[in-house]
């Protein structure tokens, strides 16, 4: 088991900025892909950023590509996700994933990652 516990969530106004953390107790990340997940209102879960196992290679989703950003503090055992210009259409509840070896190459669909956090909160307005 991988525990997962996102935070950073809150409310930010349009073209703010949030950086949300995903902290895994007591394990490293360190062979580990990890990936951002989130879900509307209403809307299925939808992917937003990933990365491969050891941070070499990052990938987004259109909608957030140039204002996201994926990345790793591995001595902290914390993945974040830089939000930056955020738009209405951001708002969400924000889940990280992870997954552990054996990792295939390539961005992993969310059915691939078998840890999940409890989720954050995310909410743009104005």
């Amino acid at each position: 088991q991988v525990p997962l516990v996102e935070s950073g969530g809150g409310l930010a106004q349009p073209g703010g900025s949030l950086r949300l953390s995903c902290v895994a107790s007591g394990r490293t990340l360190r062979s580990y892909a990890m990936g951002w997940f989130r879900q509307a209102p209403g809307k299925e879960r939808e992917f937003v950023a990933s990365d491969n196992w050891n941070g070499d290679y990052t990938y987004y989703a259109d909608s957030v590509k140039g204002r996201f950003t994926i990345s790793r503090d591995i001595a902290q055992n914390t993945v974040f996700l830089q939000m930056n210009s955020l738009k209405p259409e951001d708002t969400a509840v924000y889940y990280c994933a992870a997954r552990g070896p054996p990792i295939r190459l390539g961005k992993l669909t969310q059915w691939e990652y078998e840890y999940w956090g409890q989720g954050t909160q995310v909410t743009v307005s104005s």
